[in-house]
């Protein structure tokens, strides 16, 4: 029997995605002269016109699923389609993780009545607050010996047990069951904790969250996959709301997304599924492509050969032999060059310089850019970025993902919490205090359409450094002469008390005095039960000196939503926790762990939406290759920071701790040395081959012989940049 399915299978931007909308649109938009037959079948059957079952793809109930692997690729896909379809179906675009939690909530009562929950409406807990819960929880059974033999952190080895629950639900393995498959998996490996012991500490943490109506996304999935799919009630309420499924990317989705889609086309529904062999971009977060390729054999196959016109096409393909086969003599293509110094801080000014160069010579636009590394550190980041903004060139870091402490703006906030409410004055100190004050008086930006703003507006290096009525020194000194420690009641003294105060100049002391008066004012409040909750004073304090009117960065905008949305969470899940168990701590110990916790560096989820609203950026794109392959995008030019470095073989943070065991092909297998070569082996011409079909006109490997601890870079990609010098040198001969 032929299926209706369709399983699409092509490289990176060889139309997989244009041809699942196509074939969706080949499903509710028929030929212009039947339109109306597509809408009811009695209309066909009265013009006698035979059009296929799996056509019907109605207007209304029941809708189309329709999944994307991350959440910019949901929100472009569920674009194209309704644009595409002039938004008269029924879509409901989700990544399969939100597809998950949302039926889990949707189903809650469902799940009450068969585990016996309590009957409460579910939280989910954000990664950061489920850390620090499950740290808690554990705190008393993770001592000094656990954390010795495990050779890790605290942090670190409590993010590592979580995740374990997380790969386990993924792969649709129950949380009584990791122990086996660990136990099989790491054979008789003792430089880690006893598989009976993390398993016992996840089943504790589970129940814990369980008990208090608490979701993590390892509980949602478990809780779908084990729960949900298998009951039919479920199952017949599935089916009634979804005829079609399409799903975008399939080889970056967990096993447990197959036990849906086969669940949906095994009682009629139709699907269209894309598959990229040299994908697998989250492959050792959870994703298992082997797996979902297994869904193929229900579908009919479609094979997109044809790379797009701009590619790199042959060219890409002898690279990827120099490479993965370093004996056969390839040529090397002319679209790759080298820049390659000494020291890794030569290498990042001289790249930024050709990039620098490249755009004002206007060989290309700033757009076109894309610097790409196995890893970008700190020092990396703000190089490239502070080389290229003073040649007023905008760089854009993909899901840059840095701490909230690490925002001036977010620390001065931060301080006030400290200096409003009392019992916080061990949180506080003297550069806190003088960082507070160059923030909340900045100088009120001009109006939108004024010449100055026009003449900065795509200077990131202006709109960083706002000019204040306190600058540093001025902060300094009223901080040093004004401010007064106390562990209970810190204090600001008027600026009087410094015996200089003339010094401090009238924009600053007006400054000061404003601040001052208004901490007295929220402190007075605070004391009359006014503020209703810390999150109210925060974003009074935005309100009053942060936005004050004026249109914020995009940058400063997205970390003053992250916090407000953190805080917003930490205090819900505070009020639920004490409403369980009450306790005899005070509302300032909340606000204490709560600073604290920021402060420890704990990278928040990102703000909704995690881009900018409006036409993409003119801006070089700085990423890692895991942010630039998951982002899909593709540019010009490319330049591939690192080239010597070890890292672009390695999976580093894109690949969690026993991830290997949990792939239904190899469930609980042991990993072995030889197997961890194959993957890298595999791991590194799959990032290869996907760069190459992203980059249409030219590559720059871009190598140091150092790298920043002062090893000598021996990394796979060094027959590139061997081959690369070579025909340079030929060339220079010549």
């Amino acid at each position: 029997m032929v299926s209706h399915s369709v399983w699409i299978v092509g490289t990176s931007r060889t139309g997989k995605t244009a041809r699942l909308v196509e074939q969706f649109c080949s499903w509710v938009q028929p030929e212009k002269q039947h339109t109306e037959l597509f809408y009811t079948k009695k209309e066909a059957r009265k013009k006698g016109v035979r059009i296929p079952e799996f056509l019907y793809l109605k207007q209304t109930e029941p809708g189309v699923l329709v999944l994307a692997a991350n959440d910019d690729n949901r929100r472009e896909l569920g674009d194209i389609i309704v644009t595409s379809t002039l938004g008269k179906y029924p879509v409901r675009a989700k990544t399969p993780l939100g597809f998950f939690q949302d039926e889990v909530i949707l189903f809650w009562p469902l799940l009450i009545n068969s585990l016996n929950l309590k009957a409460q409406f579910p939280v989910r807990l954000r990664p950061e607050t489920e850390q620090e819960l499950a740290t808690k929880l554990w705190r008393s059974q993770l001592d000094e010996e656990i954390l010795q033999v495990a050779g890790v952190n605290e942090s670190r080895l409590v993010r590592r047990i979580l995740d374990l629950l997380q790969l386990a639900a993924y792969s649709g393995v129950h949380c009584e069951d990791i122990a086996q498959i660990l136990t099989r998996g790491l054979g008789e490996n003792t430089t880690t904790l006893e598989p009976e012991f993390l398993a016992s500490l996840l089943i504790d943490w589970r129940n814990w969250c369980l008990e208090r109506g608490l979701l993590t996304y390892g509980i949602i999935t478990e809780l779908y996959s084990q729960y949900l799919l298998s009951d039919r009630n479920y199952q017949q309420h599935l089916t009634k709301r979804y005829q079609a499924v399409l799903a975008d990317d399939v080889d970056d989705y967990p096993s447990v997304a197959r036990l849906l889609f086969e669940l949906l086309l095994d009682r009629g529904a139709i699907g269209a599924f894309s598959y990229n062999p040299d994908g697998a971009v989250r492959l050792g977060l959870g994703a298992d492509p082997k797996y979902l390729e297994g869904l193929a054999k229900r579908c009919r196959v479609e094979i997109l050969s044809e790379p797009p016109p701009e590619s790199l096409g042959e060219q890409a393909k002898q690279m990827v032999e120099l490479v993965t086969e370093p004996m056969v003599l390839v040529s090397l293509p002319e679209i790759v060059h080298s820049i390659q110094t000494t020291s890794r801080a030569q290498l990042l000014r001289q790249t930024a310089e050709v990039i620098a160069d490249a755009i004002q010579s206007q060989q290309v636009q700033a757009e076109e850019v894309a610097i790409i590394a196995p890893g970008l550190d700190a020092i990396a980041r703000y190089t490239l970025v502070e080389i290229l903004v003073k040649q007023n060139i905008q760089v854009e870091s993909l899901n840059d993902q840095r701490p909230l402490i690490s925002s001036p703006v977010i620390r001065a906030l931060l301080t006030i919490l400290a200096l409003v409410y009392p019992g916080l004055g061990r949180l506080v100190d003297r550069d806190a205090v003088a960082e507070m004050l160059v923030v909340l008086s900045r100088k009120q930006q001009p109006p939108e359409n004024s010449t100055d703003v026009m003449n900065r507006i795509y200077s990131r290096d202006a709109i960083n450094r706002v000019s204040t009525d306190i600058d540093p020194v001025r902060a300094g000194l009223i901080a040093d002469y004004c401010f007064v420690p106390h562990p209970d009641r810190p204090n600001l003294l008027p600026v009087s008390a410094f015996e200089r105060w003339d010094r401090i100049g009238y924009a600053a002391t007006t400054a000061y005095n404003e601040i001052l008066e208004w901490l007295e004012q929220q402190r007075s409040q605070q004391e009359l039960r006014l503020i209703p909750s810390p999150i109210s004073l925060l974003d009074r304090a935005i309100q009053r000196f942060l936005w004050n009117g004026s249109n914020l960065p995009y940058e400063q905008l997205a970390a003053l939503r992250e916090l407000l949305e953190t805080a917003q969470h930490y205090w819900e899940i505070d009020t639920r926790l004490r409403q369980i168990a009450p306790v005899e701590t005070t509302p300032q110990t909340t606000i204490i762990e709560f600073i604290q916790l920021l402060r420890r560096g704990t990278i928040t989820a990102n703000p909704y939406p995690v881009r900018p609203i409006g036409g993409a950026r003119k801006a070089v794109t700085l990423a890692t290759i895991f942010q630039y392959r998951s982002s899909r995008r593709s540019h010009r030019w490319h330049f591939w920071l690192d080239a010597g470095s070890p890292l672009w073989a390695k999976g580093g943070a894109a690949t969690l701790f026993g991830a290997p065991f949990f792939l239904q092909d190899r469930l609980g297998e042991p990993w072995t040395a030889e197997d961890e070569k194959l993957a890298e082996e595999e791991r590194l011409r799959r990032i290869l081959t996907d760069l190459l079909s992203r980059v249409s006109e030219r590559v720059y490997l871009c190598h140091s012989d150092l790298a920043v601890n002062g090893q000598e870079q021996l990394g796979p990609l060094l027959p590139l940049v061997n081959a690369c010098v070579t025909v340079i040198s030929e060339a220079t001969a010549n």
